[in-house]
């Protein structure tokens, strides 16, 4: 007799008819690169929390461009290290900005990639929030909208093809949704942070970008990691107010939530692998405990399998290449 456990052994007997049966596909079509861009600067800086990546001038950003597109990648996600930062940020949306400039750079010179521009102030502000502040220190939502809007324009202006706010001021998606249609910028889609919650596997991205907030933190605006409900609301209200891709962000430590929004959405969805999932995976790999390609490829796979369209992630050129090799 052959019982179905002895069928799945035989199906999973050889490589070949391993493939055909796999349920869960992995490309380097499913991958977005993340670039860190400063102004100013004319080399590649090395990032100590994260081995491997680097702070990037225009020109170093071009030719990771240029790397990302032949392996098979169609996105970059760029964040702009200013060289000056003030109270409300305005570098962000100054069209001679970092990331301005290096979205017209990447364009011209690689006009297939997508470049999806991050929109936040934190980068910019001199006090690391992702807001104006009151006098009073906390955040002012709605006068942060008005700047959000002016970095969007800016950006579309510069040839982002998404954009891309991280912020989670409530009613963003909305007012940046306005501000590029009254410029024109109509056919401009919006890559919302829907679903970003306030997790501690943000620091490496904060070392790397110089944002980490001067005083308190961002789970004001930011989302509790115990609210999964909470999740599927703000997904909801930001594809209502005209959002085309929603992100879950971290990953692994939500991949139930990503499944929840892909299912409630039933839209587009990213998942944002971040840099202390990507940190862990590399201290793990360089300290002997487990084989970096194995398990970085089974981690891309597990956040595709639990719903996300596509992956945000400093993995992005290694996973590339290993997928070109099996």
């Amino acid at each position: 007799m052959s019982f179905p456990q002895t069928r799945l052994r035989r199906l999973r007997a050889t490589r070949a008819l391993r493939g055909l049966v796999r349920e869960t596909r992995l490309h380097s079509a499913d991958f977005v690169y993340p670039m860190f861009i400063a102004h100013g600067i004319g080399r590649r800086e090395p990032i100590s929390t994260m081995p491997g990546i680097d702070r990037l001038s225009i020109a170093h950003a071009v030719a990771e461009a240029e790397e990302a597109a032949t392996l098979g990648i169609p996105a970059v996600l760029l964040f702009g290290i200013p060289a000056t930062k003030d109270d409300e940020g305005s570098g962000a949306w100054d069209d001679e900005g970092v990331v301005q400039l290096a979205s017209r750079a990447i364009k011209d010179a690689v006009p297939e990639l997508l470049v999806i521009t991050d929109l936040c102030l934190c980068g910019y502000t001199s006090h690391g929030h992702c807001g104006v502040l009151r006098p009073d220190g906390v955040v002012d939502n709605d006068a942060s909208l008005e700047l959000l809007a002016r970095i969007a324009v800016s950006q579309a202006r510069a040839g982002a093809d998404l954009i891309a706010p991280s912020d989670m001021m409530d009613g963003r998606v909305g007012v940046i949704r306005a501000a590029l249609d009254d410029e024109n910028h109509s056919d401009i889609p919006i890559l919302a942070y829907s679903a970003k919650f306030a997790s501690a596997f943000y620091g490496p991205f904060r070392e790397a970008a110089g944002s980490t907030p001067a005083f308190g933190d961002r789970r004001a605006y930011q989302m509790d990691p115990a609210n999964g409900d909470e999740a599927l609301r703000e997904s909801r209200l930001d594809v209502e107010e005209g959002a085309d891709i929603v992100m879950v962000k971290p990953a692994l430590p939500y991949l139930d939530v990503i499944r929840r929004v892909k299912d409630e959405t039933q839209m587009p969805v990213a998942a944002y692998h971040v840099s202390g999932e990507y940190a862990m995976i590399k201290a793990a790999s360089s300290a002997g405990y487990l084989d970096e390609r194995t398990a970085v490829l089974e981690t891309l796979t597990s956040i595709r399998r639990a719903g996300a369209d596509f992956v945000i992630t400093y993995h992005a050129k290694d996973a590339a290449r290993w997928l070109q090799e099996t």
